[in-house]
């Protein structure tokens, strides 16, 4: 067996393992929201091991969210076949199914999450990746908020053409810098502004900015950057789609 195929049985193990912790995850993430489903956010706040199961749904997430995001990424770079399947999507219906995917773990954390959309827009998406990608944003904003996180999408017109701007923001008291550096970087292809041995949202970030430049259209692609501000104060996460 030469290296090339050693390397590829390597990788083809890697991404097998991967999906089978995934799955597992999945399971853990599922009971801890059969469990928590139905609670108050006054019961989430007042008992404790309502608190701590809330934040082990929080942490399962995450995990889900990454290994997701690595197999996704696996599947782009090692099986160049993997579809990538555009299509027009209303956009209340994306608000929707990323509302319902969070739905127990921001009730358990007593988090408001505001949806400002515009119900007869429709753009053209690969909706299972940007779902993906925005609910795994949802899932950091309940990191850094107080208690709300707005999920908007809108249609802005530039110079260059019409573009889709999907924003996730909260109301705590925004990234800190060393992220939004984190975020630039990813954005820019500098991939030694993302250190993955201690910035945990480098994956995601590094698998938002491919999922934007995936996206393309009359030359141009996606993009995605951090800021903090917006209209709840807090970290804002912009995903723009061509």
């Amino acid at each position: 067996m030469d290296d090339t195929q050693h390397s590829q049985q390597l990788a083809l193990f890697l991404a097998s393992t991967a999906h089978d912790m995934k799955n597992s995850i999945s399971v853990l993430s599922g009971t801890l929201e059969r469990l928590l489903d139905g609670t108050s956010p006054q019961t989430s706040t007042a008992d404790p091991q309502v608190a701590q199961m809330a934040q082990m749904l929080y942490q399962t997430r995450r995990l889900n969210d990454n290994l997701m995001q690595l197999l996704a990424l696996y599947k782009q770079v090692g099986q160049p076949e993997y579809p990538f399947d555009v299509q027009p999507i209303p956009a209340i219906e994306l608000a929707e199914q990323v509302a319902a995917l969070g739905r127990v773990l921001l009730q358990s954390r007593a988090i408001a999450f505001e949806v400002d959309v515009d119900p007869d827009l429709i753009w053209h998406l690969d909706e299972d990746l940007i779902i993906g990608v925005v609910s795994h944003a949802v899932n950091n904003a309940v990191n850094y908020t107080r208690d709300r996180i707005r999920l908007a999408l809108r249609q802005i017109v530039h110079d260059d053409g019409t573009v889709l701007e999907i924003r996730v923001e909260d109301n705590g008291g925004g990234y800190p810098q060393a992220l939004l550096d984190a975020g630039a970087a990813a954005m820019s292809g500098v991939s030694s502004g993302v250190d993955f041995r201690t910035n945990s949202a480098g994956l995601g970030l590094y698998f938002a900015r491919e999922v934007a430049r995936m996206h393309r259209h009359r030359g141009r692609h996606g993009a995605v950057r951090l800021e903090n501000g917006g209209l709840l104060g807090g970290g804002c996460f912009i995903l723009t789609l061509p």
